[in-house]
């Protein structure tokens, strides 16, 4: 077996210092918090000369204590660490898919967005696996969320009541969208 590098070393090491269970869950929650506080000016705003600027004082030390509060909890920070990777990994194919898209289009200065329908389902897609992540991350006793939902949707998909209902709101909405009337397109 191949010796580790020694980048590979620095990291295990940083791992050992809790680098990755302390400090950057600890930057990340104070970073957002903060932004967040700031945006939302929660705390009011103070003039200083002529401009009003928000209570950074407040802010800041809000933002601190709620990112000690959630270092404090090593449930917290796990479910951190494991959406946060799950969620690079979605950014990943949003890129790569936008990539592949993006190769069928002109290239045009000001680049390429999705636009319309497929913008729309992207951000449905986009939403749905986020929230997946999030349930898949979420953990009681030995399962996570996601598998108790699966698994408690396995249990009444076998129920033929439910499969009655199923079939029924899919009919209605096969009807809905085949009887609809499609709106006038807009002349500018």
């Amino acid at each position: 077996m191949a010796e580790p590098s020694t980048f590979r070393g620095t990291l295990d090491f940083f791992g050992e210092l809790g680098i990755f269970d302390v400090v950057l869950p600890f930057l990340l929650v104070f970073t957002i918090v903060f932004a967040i506080l700031e945006k939302t000016r929660v705390f009011g705003t103070e003039k200083v000369g002529t401009e009003e600027m928000t209570k950074k004082n407040l802010n800041a030390i809000t933002a601190f204590v709620i990112a000690f509060f959630t270092i404090a909890s090593s449930r917290i920070v796990a479910i951190i660490t494991d959406v946060s990777a799950n969620v690079v990994i979605l950014l990943l194919a949003s890129v790569f898919f936008l990539l592949l898209v993006g190769s069928f289009y002109q290239q045009k200065t000001e680049g390429f967005f999705l636009e319309g329908g497929v913008r729309t389902l992207f951000v449905v897609i986009m939403f749905i696996g986020l929230l997946l992540i999030f349930l898949n991350a979420i953990k009681s006793g030995d399962k996570s969320w996601l598998m108790w939902i699966l698994h408690w949707l396995g249990n009444i998909a076998t129920e033929r009541g439910v499969a009655a209902v199923v079939l029924l709101i899919f009919v209605v909405l096969v009807i809905v969208w085949i009887t609809r009337t499609p709106k006038p397109e807009k002349k500018s």
